[in-house]
């Protein structure tokens, strides 16, 4: 596995962008979703709030890999103008665990189908944008139990967010519980070997 495979980039916070045409007015709206139940919980909060516009088209992809779950829906809009655009929006920010909605309120004006797919997308493209990225990592949970005079030599071995102090207790002997990178867990495992062979539960 790379250094990389275990990572991914998710929306740091939730963002709203904006962007009008014609009297239209768009709405973005993007979030964090780690699954797909929350994805959808969000939306449905998302219609509820804004329940007097025209329509919530929305997009999300979870998951990592070269097969994420993904939807998109064009709510009501015509083939291809709405959720493929924030779909495109979400795959240019190179997110994932991502849901985003874009609402609109009729103008009165028709855009055609590239004016809305326009504003669709740069909907989302402003919302995903305020959103910001983080990097996040798949983590292995490792449990090293050892004798206070080995305690210094796991702690040499944390290295945030790589290797991460999850939590740590005494039965009465020290009790690291160490969230580490998929990636790392090989070199993290063999580094604990090296000083005491019996280190690990």
């Amino acid at each position: 596995m790379s250094q990389d495979a275990d990572a991914r980039a998710v929306p740091a916070a939730p963002g709203r962008g904006e962007a009008r045409e014609k009297g239209s007015r768009f709405f973005g709206v993007a979030a964090r979703a780690s699954s797909v139940a929350e994805a959808e919980e969000q939306l449905e909060r998302l219609r509820c709030e804004y329940h007097d516009a025209t329509h919530v088209a929305f997009a999300w992809k979870i998951g990592a890999g070269e097969s994420p779950l993904r939807r998109a829906s064009d709510a009501g809009e015509p083939s291809g103008t709405a959720g493929r655009p924030i779909a495109g929006a979400i795959d240019s920010a190179g997110l994932t665990d991502v849901v985003a909605a874009v609402v609109r309120y009729f103008g009165g004006t028709k855009l055609g189908t590239g004016g809305l797919a326009r504003s669709y997308r740069l909907a989302a493209e402003r919302a995903l944008a305020a959103a910001g990225a983080q990097t996040i990592y798949d983590t292995v949970r490792v449990e090293v139990r050892c004798p206070y005079e080995k305690a210094g030599a796991v702690r040499r071995l944390l290295d945030p967010p790589h290797v991460r102090l999850a939590a740590e207790r005494f039965e009465p002997e020290p009790v690291f519980e160490l969230e580490v990178r998929r990636s790392r867990v090989e070199g993290v495992l063999e580094a604990l070997r090296v000083f005491d062979p019996r280190i690990l539960t």
